[in-house]
């Protein structure tokens, strides 16, 4: 039988730039229990976070300023919630893991999600 010989080169370069879609990577949030909530295209330590509770913001519509930020949440809609707050009552339409119920997050507007301007995500994620 003949010796089978096989060849390759790799080459790479450190001078090439990267591409937008090389730089564009996408950040993947998990739920306690192990089951995937979250994928976002930014990390949820930069967006901004909400003075009442803490939780995290997520654009969910362009506004003349501030573009809205690209994500998928993985979560079934519950019932919502009348919360009280210092300057009168607040509706939360809140979304829960679908393996363990876990609350994850919740918005100002009826689901489906990203009907409302924003997303909160909570602090526990």
């Amino acid at each position: 039988m003949p010796k089978v010989v096989s060849r390759s080169a790799v080459s790479s370069s450190t001078d090439a730039q990267p591409t937008a879609s090389a730089a564009a990577a996408l950040r993947v949030y998990y739920c306690i229990c192990g089951e995937f909530i979250l994928v976002i295209e930014k990390s949820l330590v930069e967006l901004p976070k909400r003075q009442t509770d803490g939780a995290t913001i997520i654009r969910s519509h362009d506004s003349g300023i501030m573009k809205a930020v690209v994500f998928k949440l993985n979560a079934n809609p519950v019932e919502p919630v009348l919360v009280e707050r210092s300057g009168g009552h607040e509706r939360q339409y809140r979304f829960s893991c679908p393996r363990c119920n876990l609350l994850v997050g919740y918005q100002s507007f009826p689901p489906p999600v990203k009907s409302a301007p924003y997303l909160y995500i909570l602090k526990a994620l």
